[in-house]
């Protein structure tokens, strides 16, 4: 059977299934909560450099915006096949930059996402085709700086 069974999901959030279960169940969760994710970084005023406490995070954990934003383009534009690109913390609040597969997500290995980017065709092709650096770079022009210090606080 194709479908995933509501015996092991059972009435769990998104996040839970992410955390606790594999196979299908855990990728179709994935990809909803990873596009919500998604839609809410993005901000059609947002871009630019970030400041206060996500400029100091990224500051503490990189050394630099520069140096940040270069390991994150790297994570994006040359992660094979379809997937994500992610600024995550950890328990101890240090920033670093992760990729996943398909509906992977962070919060299965015990990251907290606080940026992402898509990097499946879906998300650039009809604009970009097969140019993922200038999708990644216009990305950059919607960052939403509010929303990612706000996972800093979770």
């Amino acid at each position: 059977r194709d479908r995933v069974s509501t015996q092991s999901t059972g009435k769990k959030s998104l996040e839970e299934i992410i955390k606790t279960q594999t196979g299908k169940a855990q990728s179709l969760a994935g990809q909803i909560w990873n596009h919500t994710f998604y839609w809410n970084a993005l901000h059609p005023k947002g871009g630019g450099k970030p400041s206060g406490k996500i400029a100091e995070a990224i500051d503490k954990s990189f050394g630099s915006f520069d140096a940040f934003k270069k390991e994150f383009d790297d994570a994006a534009t040359t992660h094979f096949g379809s997937g994500w690109a992610w600024l995550v913390r950890d328990d101890n609040n240090k920033l670093s930059v992760t990729s996943t597969h398909d509906g992977g997500n962070p919060l299965s290995e015990g990251k907290t996402p606080v940026l992402t980017i898509d990097v499946w065709e879906h998300a650039y092709y009809i604009d970009y085709r097969h140019d993922r650096a200038s999708y990644v770079k216009a990305w950059w022009e919607l960052v939403n700086w509010e929303w990612a210090t706000q996972q800093l606080k979770h």
